[in-house]
């Protein structure tokens, strides 16, 4: 089952392994910051469902270790420059890498990031190297083009919630599914299989981040491990600020567009006016149920996948555990 002891041998598993194959030490100010990073922790969802994946379709999590490290290197190498671009303080609670250091090792030590993502695929055999590549390069650009259309966003008064929809699948969602689909294809399995397992790990992708979303305002700032109110802080046009522009009054559309317009020395009274007007206006329940929409795609795929009922029962737990962030 996914309970929290088997997705716990994973992440244990996985960790050893990233300790053991991240420890490059010179030039120091390089690797320090790669070191750090990913020594900040986080959940290792992506690794974890890479390793999982691969033995579900029966596979083992060693063959597909550095598929898995790949994925976390690069997930990581993308935070480290959103955190740039962003001017983000904090990332899970710590120090971000360009404020413990500074811009340009910010940026360097993101670079190096990305090779080494690209470095530990080296280890698979030509055909299986060819396929995880051409996945990972394609899945690579899909999240250079959704932190695009995000910053976009910031700047445009007409975003519509469809092509929302589509920035959180290109920015976070598509690396979810393509960490489930290189653990199918280090298995061997069928390419029916394999992209049916992506889209799982897609829907249910686009499920846990517009909860990332409403957790940004709604969450607990103890569990959260980032700034509370920091899209809103930030001006981000989410699925909670998109559906109160339509679905709220005149009047309060008008004081969103206003309160989106400014910056304010102290952010807390702007977070919770925003917030009053995302609850008053029926966003946060139209959010909860786009999230139930996605992730009941996610699970309506997972039923057609030709794999055991054991293993469908492994994947719907992990997903339902995810959406209710016990991992």
């Amino acid at each position: 089952m996914a309970d929290s002891k088997f997705i716990e041998r994973y992440r244990t598993l996985f960790v050893s392994q990233l300790e053991a194959k991240s420890k490059k030490t010179d030039p120091e100010n390089l690797y320090e910051p790669i070191t750090y990073m990913l020594e900040l922790g986080g959940k290792r969802l992506r690794p974890i469902l890479t390793l999982m994946t691969a033995e579900v379709f029966g596979g083992s999590a060693d063959e597909a270790m550095d598929a898995a490290l790949a994925v976390e290197m690069f997930h990581n190498f993308s935070l480290v420059h959103d955190d740039i671009m962003d001017d983000a303080p904090l990332r899970r609670g710590k120090t971000t890498v360009h404020e413990k250091w500074d811009l340009n090792t910010g940026i360097l030590s993101g670079d190096a990031m990305l090779i080494l993502a690209y470095q530990f695929f080296e280890s698979y055999p030509p055909e299986t190297f060819k396929e995880l590549t051409t996945l990972f390069s394609k899945t690579a650009l899909e999240v250079c083009e959704g932190q695009q259309y995000d910053i976009d966003f910031e700047t445009r008064e007409d975003v519509t919630i469809p092509e929302y929809i589509k920035m959180i699948e290109y920015k976070t969602s598509v690396l979810v599914a393509a960490a489930m689909k290189m653990g199918a294809t280090v298995a061997k399995a069928s390419n029916k299989e394999a992209d049916a397992v992506y889209e799982f790990g897609r829907n249910l992708g686009i499920a846990f981040q517009l909860q990332d979303d409403y957790l940004d305002a709604f969450g607990n700032p103890n569990t959260f491990g980032k700034q509370v109110g920091g899209d809103i802080i930030e001006n981000k046009k989410t699925f909670l600020y998109l559906s109160s522009m339509e679905k709220g009054s005149k009047e309060q559309q008008e004081s969103l567009l206003h309160l989106y317009s400014i910056k304010p020395k102290n952010p807390n009274a702007k977070v919770q006016a925003v917030k009053s007007i995302f609850q008053e206006c029926g966003a946060v329940e139209a959010t909860k149920t786009e999230i139930k929409s996605f992730t009941h795609r996610a699970f309506d795929t997972l039923d057609m996948m030709k794999i055991s009922k054991t293993n469908k029962k492994v994947l719907r737990q992990f997903g339902e555990n995810l959406m209710q962030r016990t991992v």
